[in-house]
């Protein structure tokens, strides 16, 4: 991960109140290689393992060395009006992320 962007996800716009955010603490990766993560989410909304779950998936889009995983990204936040879900799903089989998914959800369960 090489962003400490703060990550919102919300229900509706900018006057929404956050029902997970999640900070990155990126101090550690040249020394250790590795990332550090927390979040404060809302009970009320989520539950711990649904947290999880798109924690997981905010990482295989943010954290990718496949452009176009990532550009899927980039259209979602800057060019919202040419996203297509349906892209998703297509480059989630193409990139073989959905295995990735699929393995952390039956994780999720056990």
């Amino acid at each position: 991960l090489h962003f400490t962007a703060l990550i919102n996800i919300q229900t509706r716009g900018d006057a929404a109140t956050s029902q997970l955010v999640l900070y990155h603490y990126p101090e550690l990766k040249e020394e250790k290689g590795i990332v550090l993560m927390t979040a404060e989410m809302d009970p009320t909304f989520l539950n711990v393992a649904e947290a999880q779950c798109i924690a997981n998936q905010v990482q295989l889009f943010y954290a990718t060395d496949r452009k176009e995983t990532y550009g899927l990204v980039e259209t979602f936040n800057f060019r919202p009006n040419e996203f297509k879900y349906m892209s998703v799903i297509a480059e989630l089989e193409q990139s073989g992320l959905g295995a990735e998914l699929k393995c952390a959800q039956n994780q999720n369960k056990t």
